[in-house]
């Protein structure tokens, strides 16, 4: 009640205003007309300046007038626009005392209603009200499927995740490739109130199969046919999205035109805003029957339990089944279909307003769809093109969708107030050791960051592996940030097996990653590297949390844990591979140790041969690695022995040992809570040592490390004193572990460290 008479006292006050302002806008201007008690002429001809009347003060006065006037009648505008816009709130909450749930547009859908109300059905009042219930569940299905489409539905999610107000429940109907993928990124995000549901895209190929289609999306653009009998029983209405989707709204306000459909309507779709269904688009054109424009499904708001009812799923496959024996197969995959079914049931869509779906393809008439760009509600990159389609607002358009693909999602994290979450094991438990820390321990923040949650996108690129015949295949890991960026093609040229990489980037850096490995013809031409994207939280680099990452995605029995600023020497792939059968790595524990190297010029002569490397040594143009600052990292390696060595031979462990080894897939992860600067490789063959892996050292490999510019965490170790306090702290406390885990074998540990 309140608020109606709230809406009526704004009504009235702004009906005085338009009355009031244009009676007192005109006294003015008559009062002004007069000049010293006598009227001011302001025809034409007496106003110019040859006139005897004329003067500069008398032209001054009339701008001052012409200005005055152009900003009442801008004024009334506006009054004008603002009483209409009462009116509808009026109308509207007159209307919404009548249902629980209402939708913010007043258009009903046809396309006379849409071109009234575009701008008042797109405004965002404060007076507003919400579009769904406060705690309401939106679900959303997708179909996802590969390497690229993956990355796409992130900046689809992201959109959404921007502005929504409400619980979401994601549906992905994703091949095995996009269930890896998604699966993993959004356990790491952690988002509250959102849940994914996975549904298994190639269990519903035999679904779809049968249909010839030309689209570019392959058998995967027909699987929306299938929601009704693929999504849950018991769930009611859906919004079904394509990944080139953009929101730059509320999905709630979407959620809401559910509301508005009535008797038969179990489809909302936009029309189609290209003239493809009208067949004149070429000579012998000769598109899928459809109504009209027909009708675009990149957005598709679906009832499904009506559509149930309707036996959807006969339905279209009687029509496809029809249709196919003249048109053979479809061009536009699902969207060919849906219009067929419609042009023989129209009474089944519900036509939303076109700023639901506005199409980037080129030669549409999307433009018509806003009359201003901050009028838009949904983005649809149908283009084959994407980016690059031709359209007067485009660069706005690009700009939205780069804000959103470089946007940091560790910000879309945040709780929505007043929506409990589901309980999650995941996010209970980190709190769990979060609230056991001690927050006025001095190296609380490098304990904290042991249980730190990085988001984690997998096979940003395209990966395939085929695997070896033999089983002897052996996997590079490494680890980097963008700083070391310039090493990978250079790593390429040097090992051609496959290799796992993680990444420590930002959102914006892994877009200029994606561009720079683009742009590469060394890169693209490598299908059997794996980039696996860990973005950036908190201050310290998660060393070997990434290198973990790396280790976990590897698709061989055995890996080479090597670092991104080493080369290997050219050929070492093949040979480890040859030291993996001779050294029988499947049936024992060894971990073969490649000799590392260093130089210190930034343009060198790889060495092709041991004998060519042996002189460069002698002539010292190369150094055995840290020779000069950490002898005891590699010491142990003998390198007067290597010299000579033509067989493998076997070498001990001694504390702060910290070789590049080749070890089984399945040996120890790195302890994570060494980061940054410090220990992190240390305490790894530590922990192979205490597991009883013998350390064999390879007589013709190397490696050889290249110049770089120092790291910003050495830095911090070298200059902060507190850093190497917690390093050392954190040291023991490991120690400790090690001793508790493996007992009286780990006494060592301690004995070699307080002796060194």
């Amino acid at each position: 009640m309140l608020g109606i008479c709230r809406g009526r006292r704004k009504f009235l006050a702004a009906s005085l205003t338009l009355l009031f302002v244009p009676a007192v806008t005109w006294i003015y201007l008559f009062a002004g007309s007069f000049e010293d008690g006598k009227p001011v002429s302001l025809s034409p001809i007496e106003s110019q300046p040859h006139s005897p009347r004329y003067t500069a003060t008398s032209q001054r006065e009339r701008e001052s007038l012409e200005v005055r006037m152009r900003e009442v009648e801008e004024e009334n505008r506006a009054l004008r626009k603002q009483l209409s816009l009462v009116q509808s709130r009026s109308l509207s909450h007159r209307r919404g005392n009548h249902s629980k749930t209402y939708s913010m547009e007043e258009g009903t859908g046809d396309s006379e209603s849409l071109r009234a109300g575009i701008v008042a059905g797109n405004s965002s009042e404060c007076g507003q009200q919400p579009a769904v219930e406060k705690c309401e569940t939106i679900h959303v299905a997708i179909v996802c499927a590969g390497y690229n489409a993956s990355r796409d539905v992130v900046t689809l999610v992201k959109s959404v995740l921007f502005h929504r107000r409400n619980p979401l429940h994601f549906h992905l109907i994703a091949d095995a490739i996009a269930k890896q993928i998604l699966a993993t990124l959004f356990q790491t995000w952690m988002v509250p109130a959102v849940r994914i549901d996975f549904y298994d895209a190639d269990e519903l190929k035999s679904e779809v199969s049968w249909i010839p289609n030309k689209h570019y999306s392959g058998i995967y653009g027909l699987m929306k046919l299938v929601l009704t009998k693929t999504l849950p029983a018991n769930l009611e209405r859906v919004i079904v999205l394509d990944t080139d989707i953009t929101f730059a709204t509320d999905i709630a306000e979407l959620w809401a035109v559910f509301h508005k459909f009535k008797g038969q309507q179990v489809l909302g779709l936009v029309e189609n805003q290209s003239d493809w269904y009208l067949g004149n688009l070429w000579k012998n054109h000769r598109p899928w029957p459809a109504l009209g424009r027909g009708y675009n499904t990149g957005v598709i708001l679906l009832l499904l339990d009506k559509l149930r009812k309707m036996k959807w799923e006969q339905m279209w496959r009687l029509t496809a089944e029809r249709e196919l024996m003249s048109m053979l197969s479809t061009s536009l995959a699902d969207q060919d279909i849906f219009n067929a079914v419609i042009k023989q049931n129209p009474f089944l869509v519900y036509q939303l307003p076109c700023f639901w779906n506005v199409q980037l393809s080129d030669h549409t008439r999307s433009e018509q769809c806003y009359r201003d760009v901050s009028d838009l509600k949904v983005i649809h990159w149908n283009s084959p093109k994407k980016l690059r389609v031709k359209n007067k607002h485009v660069e706005f358009f690009r700009n939205l969708y780069l804000t959103f693909l470089e946007y940091d999602g560790n910000l879309l994290r945040r709780e929505l107030f007043g929506c409990p979450s589901e309980a999650d094991v995941n996010s209970e438990n980190l709190q769990k050791q979060l609230s056991e820390l001690d927050e006025d321990d001095l190296c609380y923040e490098f304990r904290r960051e042991r249980f730190t949650v990085h988001r984690t996108h997998l096979y940003f690129l395209h990966y395939e592996y085929e695997s070896a015949p033999d089983n002897t295949d052996v996997t590079l890991v490494a680890q980097l940030s963008m700083d070391r960026l310039q090493m990978l093609e250079a790593i390429c040229k040097h090992w051609e097996g496959p290799i796992s990489l993680a990444l420590y980037l930002s959102d914006a850096e892994a877009q200029q990653f994606l561009r720079y490995a683009q742009g590469s013809e060394v890169l693209m031409s490598r299908h059997n590297v794996g980039y696996h994207i860990v973005y950036k939280e908190g201050q310290f680099y998660p060393v070997n949390l990434l290198r973990n990452v790396a280790m976990k995605h590897i698709s061989t029995p055995y890996m080479f844990l090597s670092d991104i600023d080493f080369l290997p020497m050219y050929g070492l792939y093949e040979y480890l591979r040859k030291s993996v059968v001779q050294l029988d790595l499947a049936n024992t524990k060894k971990a073969l140790i490649v000799p590392a190297f260093e130089t210190l010029r930034y343009r060198l002569s790889f060495p092709k041969s041991k004998a060519e490397l042996l002189s460069m040594l002698d002539m010292g143009t190369l150094f055995t690695f840290r020779y000069h600052v950490w002898t005891k990292g590699h010491a142990p390696t003998n390198f007067a022995k290597w010299r000579t060595a033509t067989t493998p031979y076997r070498v001990e462990w001694e504390a702060d040992f910290e070789p590049y080894v080749v070890v089984r897939r399945d040996c120890p992860e790195y302890d994570r809570r060494f980061v940054g600067f410090g220990w992190n490789k240390v305490a790894h063959i530590m922990e192979l040592d205490a597991q009883e892996y013998e350390f064999t050292v390879l007589p013709n490999a190397y490696m050889i490390h290249m110049p770089h510019a120092p790291s910003f965490d050495i830095t911090k170790f070298r200059s902060n004193k507190q850093y190497r306090i917690c390093l050392k702290t954190l040291k023991e406390e490991f120690q400790q572990d090690m001793s508790r885990r493996y007992g009286f074998a780990a006494l060592k540990y301690l004995t070699a460290e307080n002796n060194s």
